[in-house]
């Protein structure tokens, strides 16, 4: 990729970004030789998504450039990740489709547009299935985007289970925007 020399994750093993670290421009799919735990990370370069376990499952968190100095700032549920994605740039449009039940079907509603309570304007809390038309997009557990974050590139997500959540209750959702 011809951007990737601009992108870097730094991750610590301690707080505040001290210890053991190791630089990562690119994606791994198991960091556990590179380091035990996690407990700071500083993004130089693009977003990225990392995850609680090898091979990109488990929680997963997105970042953007910035420091996080503990794992609390990252919405971390512990000082684990074990693998990591570079997120793609992407400049164009969002779209997508969300729908109340499974297999695309039921209720179903457009967006274009981050949305900070899907009750409040989807009439229904779960969403059993999605389709990205463009873009990229989060997806949080809770409204105002807090809780377990869900990252979701273009395609279809036939049950909540494709996009690695076991409970289809979605709270809130964003773009996943990048500048250049």
């Amino acid at each position: 990729m011809l951007f990737t020399s601009f992108f870097k994750i730094i991750f610590y093993e301690g707080r505040n970004f001290q210890g053991r670290h190791w630089e990562c421009s690119s994606d791994c799919m198991d960091t556990f030789r590179h380091f035990n735990c996690c407990n700071s990370i500083r993004v130089s370069g693009g977003h990225w998504v990392t995850y609680e376990k090898p091979f990109y499952m488990g929680y997963q968190y997105i970042l953007s450039p910035g420091e996080y100095p503990d794992y609390h700032s990252w919405m971390g549920f512990n000082n684990c990740i074990r693998s990591c994605q570079m997120f793609p740039p992407y400049r164009g449009s969002y779209r997508m489709r969300i729908y109340n039940r499974p297999n695309l079907m039921g209720h179903t509603m457009e967006f274009m547009d981050d949305c900070p309570n899907v009750y409040e304007r989807f009439r229904y809390r779960d969403i059993y299935s999605c389709n990205i038309l463009e873009g990229y997009w989060i997806f949080y557990e809770h409204p105002n985007y807090r809780g377990r974050q869900y990252f979701l590139r273009p395609g279809e997500y036939r049950a909540c289970g494709d996009w690695s959540c076991h409970n289809p209750m979605v709270g809130s959702f964003r773009r996943m925007r990048t500048l250049i």
